[in-house]
């Protein structure tokens, strides 16, 4: 059964550098990862002048290129998480990581860069929390909160951190 968590935080806290460290541990342990990442901006999933650009500024409403490789679709509409984690579930993986979507009901790994950002303490679900550099008051907050805490990007914590996740009940 796949394992779904996120990994949130502010802009800037590291969120996807942390989400690309896990899926090459993970994948390195020879365990199928997928990820879906949360944009508040709009983003332009194709570069101009392609084909598939060329198609989308045509006014194709869904738009898919493929490979003997790989495979990616453009569909101009917003999609809920929901959704997209029913698509994939299809697809028989281990691990589902989610960057962003602080509000979705999913376990949640949680970035702290400084004390400002302890409001997200306040979040549901919260399986761990992670500080990128030792920090005593954002530590003891989550501790009294019975959350484990981790140091990134401290190579023993970070390991102790991947064997918590693969450790964790599906």
């Amino acid at each position: 059964m796949m394992k779904i968590f996120q990994v949130v935080g502010y802009k800037n806290a590291g969120k996807t550098t942390l989400v690309c460290e896990i899926v090459r541990e993970l994948t390195n342990k020879g365990l199928r990862v997928g990820t879906v990442k949360h944009d508040v901006h709009d983003f332009e999933p194709d570069v101009t002048g392609t084909d598939t650009w060329q198609h989308r500024q045509a006014g194709a409403h869904i738009t898919a290129i493929t490979s003997p490789s790989r495979t990616a679709w453009v569909q101009e509409q917003s999609t809920p998480l929901e959704e997209l984690v029913s698509d994939i579930r299809e697809h028989a993986l281990d691990y589902l990581i989610i960057e962003g979507f602080k509000s979705a009901a999913y376990p949640k790994v949680v970035l702290l860069r400084n004390e400002q950002d302890n409001v997200l303490l306040s979040l549901t679900n919260i399986i761990a929390v992670i500080v990128r550099e030792p920090n005593d008051s954002l530590q003891a907050q989550a501790k009294a909160l019975a959350i484990p805490v981790f140091i990134q990007p401290d190579p023993v914590s970070s390991l102790s951190f991947i064997q918590y996740l693969i450790g964790l009940p599906s």
